[in-house]
């Protein structure tokens, strides 16, 4: 504000009221529920974890001989998907923001694809646990891992159900406020997710040593 502008400036008379912000819709609101729900689960999950693996009975279930997986490659290319998947759907809500519905259309479906992608890679280490022998019953260590991943994967298919109806609005309703936030909660969902598997990546390949130590360092006995 000028100098002017201070001296023209009447404060005993009635101002204007400032702009009113948007109300933020109701869609928007379920999905920070919703994320916060699925946080206090993971975050059980995760205590569950680091108290159980501080027994002599915890295996490694990467990198050692007789686990699951001789190395993480596995689990990092599961993870590539996962982040392209992530990295589609935020190119979709961009094109959607910018009203290129061809663009927002082609990227749902990448994003869509590689998730699928991710959920047939994530049943392939269910086959390969098992083939090696790392039944849901074998050691604690195993059954984390079918829990962990279970879970993550069922919120996924679950996104793609809300993924499929912002799909189908994309081709119904192109660049209307619906369609748009739609697509944006799906990537912010997606994205969500993705940060939980890193999660749980980092704690599945971890060593019992690793996790003992996590665990104290969180004060979890």
């Amino acid at each position: 504000m000028s100098l002017l502008d201070a001296l023209a400036t009447r404060p005993w008379l009635p101002q204007p009221p400032p702009p009113a912000r948007p109300p933020t819709p109701a869609a928007a609101v379920g999905l920070r529920v919703l994320l916060v729900a699925i946080s206090a689960l993971f975050g059980l999950f995760v205590i569950a974890l680091l108290v159980r693996s501080r027994l002599a009975d915890w295996q490694a279930l990467v990198g050692v001989p007789g686990a699951a997986l001789a190395t993480s490659a596995p689990l990092w290319a599961n993870t590539a998907l996962l982040a392209a998947s992530s990295v589609a759907l935020q190119a979709a809500a961009s094109a959607a923001r910018r009203g290129r519905a061809g663009a927002c259309r082609l990227a749902l479906g990448a994003g869509a694809a590689l998730a699928l992608a991710f959920l047939a890679a994530q049943g392939g280490l269910w086959w390969q646990f098992a083939a090696a022998g790392h039944l849901v019953a074998s050691h604690p260590a195993a059954s984390f891992f079918y829990l962990l991943t279970g879970v993550h994967g069922l919120h996924l298919a679950g996104g793609l159900i809300a993924l499929g109806r912002a799909g189908l609005r994309a081709w119904r309703e192109p660049g209307s406020a619906r369609q748009r936030l739609g697509v944006a909660l799906c990537a912010w969902y997606w994205h969500y997710l993705l940060a939980v598997w890193l999660l749980l990546f980092a704690l599945l390949a971890s060593p019992p040593d690793t996790l003992a130590a996590l665990a104290e360092i969180c004060g979890i006995g």
